[in-house]
């Protein structure tokens, strides 16, 4: 027992030091990789003045919620006899966060770019009470989104159902108030927002996208809404829909940056799983019903049923 303790140790120490031999080199590989932050082909952001914050912008999403959702995401009960109090805490706290993810994006904006002085700060201050103004007006149209997709999903059993666990309601959650941000021309914080709620959903709604009331993702999975596309009312797409562009040639980001290049859905219009419709002059017309997996670069006139021809079965 004795000799088999000895044995432990000495194995211990022997570990140890091979550790220490490989931990020696650390300070080295630290060294190069600072080295490679002046090259300039590499990405690097080292300044006095810092940038957005992920974990920031991720604590904005869930006080948001908050706020749009009065009782369900909150961190304490919420009652008649401390709404107002609870409400107040929420929106001082939401303003602070958010005015400060705000300034920053402008900054950082303004430093690369070497653009004139628009005092970050105020204009900070003023976009993030302009988006909170905008709180009851986005509560009124997600409550719309909420009855829609109640009213076309045998599957839910109630409202809070819907807000509590439906995935497409919460990317269009995030992708309201992304598109209130835009439309501030708020750089980087809005898409920072869409792309977390991309990642944990799936979805992928750009917050320059215009989407009308009664909007429904269903399932949701893999849908892609460019940044370009118009959505009129009441529409409902399924999992897998892309509204996307057409393919653009070699570095023709410049060229095409700011123009319509995603497709326009009007009001009423069923959009089935696996659909591509692409290009900015393609108009799905209203009422039009597209069937899953169709690939469509062309308008589709009102009142129209586009489907693939039905698949013949082999048997063998």
């Amino acid at each position: 027992m004795h000799k088999q303790a000895n044995k432990d140790e000495e194995n211990c120490r022997i570990e140890a030091g091979s550790l220490s031999r490989y931990r020696e080199k650390l300070p080295r590989i630290a060294e190069k990789i600072i080295g490679s932050c002046s090259d300039k082909e590499c990405y690097t952001h080292i300044d006095y003045e810092p940038i957005p914050s992920k974990e920031s912008v991720i604590e904005i999403i869930d006080r948001f919620r908050e706020v749009l959702f009065p009782g369900y995401f909150s961190r304490t009960r919420i009652d008649p006899s401390n709404l107002t109090y609870s409400m107040g805490q929420a929106v001082s706290l939401l303003f602070d966060l958010l005015s400060d993810q705000i300034c920053r994006s402008i900054r950082h904006d303004c430093f690369r770019y070497d653009l004139p002085c628009t005092d970050c700060a105020d204009q900070g201050n003023q976009i993030a009470l302009g988006v909170l103004e905008s709180i009851p007006e986005i509560r009124k149209v997600l409550a719309t989104d909420i009855r829609a997709t109640y009213d076309g999903d045998p599957a839910s059993k109630s409202h809070d159902e819907i807000i509590f666990s439906y995935p497409g309601i919460f990317a269009v959650m995030v992708y309201r108030v992304a598109h209130t941000l835009f439309g501030f021309n708020v750089p980087l914080l809005p898409r920072i927002m869409t792309e977390y709620a991309h990642g944990l959903t799936g979805i992928d709604i750009h917050p320059g996208a215009r989407i009308g009331e009664r909007f429904v993702i269903d399932h949701g999975t893999g849908v892609v809404i460019g940044e370009t596309a118009q959505i009129g009312e009441n529409v409902r797409i399924y999992q897998g829909v892309t509204l996307g562009a057409l393919s653009i040639p070699k570095d023709a980001g410049n060229q095409l940056r700011g123009k319509k290049r995603h497709p326009t859905i009007e009001d009423e219009v069923i959009i089935y799983s696996g659909a591509t419709i692409l290009g900015g002059d393609t108009v799905i017309g209203a009422r039009s019903v597209i069937g899953g997996n169709v690939w469509i670069t062309r308008s589709v006139p009102p009142d129209t049923r586009v489907m693939t021809e039905e698949p013949r079965l082999v048997y063998k």
